[in-house]
């Protein structure tokens, strides 16, 4: 017998409970409690149930069916852009194919009673999120009994698929994650950062890299690019033909590009504020003092865009109007809708890494890749477990995978300021609610031009959110969405004329809105923003191949010995 809305209800709060518990969520966390309060509609429920029963008998029969050799449409056909079935096994093998639509119909029926639940919408987000988790774990997919397609392989090379997945998921296990590419096709600073350059300042928290120039004559105003801190900054020059450095150098733009710490526990002791004053403005001091030149302009990625809009804004409260332009990559300053990262965030967790790290110690780049991943589980984590143990074969060699699986460490008093004060609190955006550097931090005093672009896939920093930088600052504004997602949406080379872009709608207080008058155009978003960017560089000036200068002296070739420490 079926169990009423209750009896499901309580049960399934049961195994959510188990399955945060998993997940290292406390269960006196907020984020549990929530979850407690949900009510049911009875009569929403009995339709669910209602409609759970029909597809089955339908399924059931279909399947009598395809044993008499009748063809009959599929009753619960995958998504679309659901590539975890699209193998033909799935649909010739009766058995497989019966497993296959069972599964989805359940897990539809799982998604819809979460809709159907009377719960608040912080706590529905929360269940929508473990419900997919959940749903994603138990796909047949996962499991070698139930893969038609890990089985027949098996019987075609003797088990060897078997057992070389075995042997790939050993090596996993030894390096404490698991393998998305192939590690042995690249390297930092052989094929991977390798825009010529130099290291030409360093403290105890960065390198500056300054770029040899490519052409003949170059803006006078330099470009200083500051990536995310949790990951390294060659996401910016991955490989010549996809890197956003090399792209600008060709367009004249003196570059320089700041490198982060890979933070070690002597300095567990850095704060948000080392990161802005040792980092941020200390970039911009010296990049200012070698070109000799009274304005630059800033190009922030992720973090580092909300680390460059807290920058500018103590900048602005000082007079500091050495800012010509400011660009920010799918970044965040208002936290109010943080996406599913923000799920996982509330004060009981916030106070437990507070009072572990939030003194001294580190935050491992590694815990934070693994939240990353399971924020899209089915493309970063299940597709690779099916593809390496189930089916024995190691992973391609892709770039942007090699430098996701290159983790950074955080210092753990930074990591606690930067949580509760934008993803908890959300202080940041409201004026005066924090300090940086000892000043009040007002957004809205920040009237240099700026150029806001974000990705319409982007599961890290949402595109609504980040439209709302456009509401916060003071100074002309420009706003670009990008197609694809955080990370392949930025890195989406002009040569290559991949994807579109939605450019030239007016500014309103709603994105859709924004959206709904913007136009498309095909091809990246690079050129759009290279255009753009070019107004704010100043006269064209003869290039000079040194580089630093008589203060600021080369240490070491770009790429530099910050971004090659890795975490082993």
């Amino acid at each position: 017998m079926f169990p009423s809305a209750e009896q499901f209800t309580a049960a399934a709060q049961g195994l959510l409970q188990n399955f945060l518990g998993s997940l290292g969520v406390p269960p006196d966390s907020e984020f549990a409690r929530s979850l407690k309060s949900v009510g049911v509609d009875s009569a929403k429920f009995a339709a669910l149930q209602t409609r759970y029963f029909r597809l089955h008998a339908a399924l059931w029969q279909s399947a009598l069916a395809h044993e008499t050799g009748r063809d009959t449409a599929p009753i619960a056909p995958p998504d679309r852009n659901d590539r975890r079935f699209s193998s033909a096994e799935w649909q010739r093998i009766p058995s497989f194919d019966y497993l296959r639509q069972s599964y989805l119909i359940n897990s539809r029926f799982l998604s819809d009673w979460i809709e159907a639940l009377e719960a608040e919408p912080r706590a529905k987000q929360r269940l929508r999120f473990i419900a997919r988790q959940f749903s994603d774990a138990m796909s047949p997919a996962n499991f070698a009994a139930t893969n038609p397609e890990a089985l027949k392989l098996a019987l075609e090379t003797g088990g060897e698929s078997l057992a070389q997945g075995i042997r790939l998921l050993l090596e996993d296990v030894h390096r404490g994650r698991i393998s998305t590419t192939d590690e042995s096709m690249f390297e930092v600073g052989k094929n991977l950062a390798v825009t010529e350059g130099a290291v030409i300042f360093e403290n105890e928290l960065i390198q500056l890299i300054q770029y040899k120039p490519v052409t003949p004559t170059v803006f006078k105003r330099p470009l200083v690019m500051f990536p995310p801190c949790i990951n390294k900054y060659y996401i910016l020059d991955l490989q010549p033909e996809n890197s956003l450095v090399r792209y600008a150098v060709e367009q004249g733009h003196p570059v320089f590009m700041v490198s982060w710490r890979n933070i070690t526990q002597e300095l567990g002791h850095l704060t948000w504020d080392d990161y802005l004053e040792k980092g941020v403005l200390k970039a911009l001091e010296v990049a200012s003092a070698i070109c000799a030149a009274e304005k630059l302009n800033v190009l922030g990625f992720c973090v580092g865009g909300t680390m460059l809009g807290a920058a500018l804004a103590v900048m602005a409260a000082k007079g500091d109007n050495r800012v010509k332009s400011a660009t920010f990559l799918a970044s965040m300053l208002d936290f109010s809708d943080a996406g599913d990262i923000g799920l996982f965030i509330d004060e009981a967790s916030v106070a437990v890494r507070d009072a572990a790290i939030g003194k001294g110690g580190i935050m491992p780049g590694r815990d934070l890749a693994l939240v990353f991943s399971a924020l899209r589980a089915n493309d970063l984590v299940w597709s690779y477990v099916i593809n390496n143990y189930l089916k024995g074969k190691s992973p391609g060699a892709f770039d942007l995978l090699y430098w996701n699986a290159d983790s950074t460490n955080l210092p753990g008093p930074m990591y606690c300021w930067y949580v509760r004060n934008t993803y908890l609190e959300n202080r940041l955006c409201e004026p005066g609610k924090t300090e940086v550097l000892g000043v009040p931090v007002d957004l809205g005093k920040i009237t240099v031009p700026a150029y806001v672009l974000a990705t319409r896939e982007d599961h890290i920093v949402p595109w609504r959110t980040a439209y709302r930088t456009t509401r916060l600052l003071g100074g002309e504004m420009r706003f670009v969405l990008g197609a694809s997602g955080h990370v392949a949406g930025i890195i989406n080379p002009a040569s290559k004329n991949k994807r579109s872009h939605w450019t030239g709608a007016k500014l309103a207080a709603d994105p859709e809105e924004w959206l709904a008058d913007g136009e498309e155009k095909l091809g990246s978003w690079w050129t759009d923003w290279s255009t753009w960017i070019g107004r704010f560089g100043g006269e064209r000036v003869k290039a000079h191949a040194r580089l630093g200068s008589t203060k600021f002296k080369l240490i070491e070739p770009a790429p530099g010995r910050y971004v090659k420490h890795r975490i082993v």
